[in-house]
């Protein structure tokens, strides 16, 4: 892989990048992938400014290979994550849930590789445009928040590569080496995972989450909460609530009320199986195990070889 756009933009060995997910993925996760050889990420959405930072040095002292922040923008403090970011001076962020417009050119004054997520070939467009270094194209079946058009990774990596020819990173419903080659088949340059890495044994998800992702079925997510930011979620007594709610055509403020505070901490972080948020993609169905983060990333890398050559045999 000494010619792809991810390993060299990184400088990484395979172009494997963890998600950054709330209440999943602190620096025990991120520096783990990063010594792998992907690229690990810590997931911002779920920390305080003085917790992130506390993960940013910790991930510093557990690895000396790159790893990033993934930072939603829609964050309510988002002036004094940015401010901590650049103080101890990483050196990636992935930026998600909003406009790269406002942080991308100053992140980028200080030396600092941006990537945006998106959902679909327009936003992508408008990220080219406000010069971030990549992209991530999101299809609908990732778990967490997603896009509207619901758009799957199969259709949106050929649109988006379509569009750009930015490196492009592929996301949602990726948790095998199959399907890392599917996604680089079609224009991607790297995949990012999620799910698969939510169930290792250095996620900070709760031990029931990880449970419930390793005994979920085909068709146990759904992408609900359109009337607010679209996410997908294990179903459970919660989304229940949720559903019951939105066939009485509840209001987004209503909607709201319903969700309260803290529900996905109450599910992912302190494992409340039945009242909490519980976020995961379509592919947790195919998760059967929970293994070490560098058993993945070798598991990943080995199928995807070992894929390719089969089909240069057939």
């Amino acid at each position: 892989m000494k010619n792809n756009k991810i390993t060299k933009l990184f400088k990484i060995d395979y172009p494997i990048i963890q998600a950054g997910m709330i209440w999943c993925s602190g620096f025990e996760l991120a520096s783990a992938v990063s010594n792998a050889g992907g690229l690990g990420l810590i997931g911002s959405g779920s920390m305080y400014p003085d917790i992130l930072r506390a993960h940013i040095r910790k991930c510093k002292a557990a690895t000396t290979k790159p790893f990033g922040v993934n930072v939603p923008l829609l964050y309510p403090d988002i002036d004094k994550l940015m401010e901590l970011i650049m103080e101890e001076n990483v050196k990636i962020v992935f930026t998600s849930a909003g406009s790269p417009k406002t942080w991308t050119p100053i992140l980028k004054e200080k030396g600092i590789t941006v990537v945006h997520v998106v959902s679909n070939a327009a936003f992508a467009l408008k990220s080219m445009e406000a010069g971030v270094d990549a992209i991530v194209a999101e299809g609908f079946e990732a778990g967490g928040h997603n896009g509207r058009e619901e758009t799957t990774t199969m259709c949106l990596i050929p649109m988006v590569r379509t569009a750009t020819d930015l490196p492009l990173i592929a996301a949602g419903g990726i948790a095998t080496g199959g399907a890392m080659l599917a996604a680089l088949a079609l224009g991607a340059d790297g995949v990012q995972i999620g799910s698969r890495f939510v169930a290792s044994e250095e996620s900070s998800a709760h031990p029931n989450f990880k449970q419930r992702i390793v005994a979920s079925k085909e068709g146990e997510t759904v992408l609900t909460l359109k009337k607010l930011m679209p996410v997908r979620l294990i179903k459970n007594s919660f989304y229940t609530l949720i559903e019951e709610a939105e066939f009485q055509c509840a209001s987004a403020d209503e909607l709201k009320e319903l969700l309260g505070r803290g529900r996905a901490k109450k599910g992912m972080f302190e494992g409340n199986m039945d009242d909490g948020e519980l976020e995961i993609g379509q592919i947790s169905g195919l998760i059967k195990d929970i293994k070490p983060a560098a058993g993945i990333v070798k598991e990943i890398w080995e199928e995807y070889l070992a894929t390719k050559q089969r089909l240069i045999e057939e």
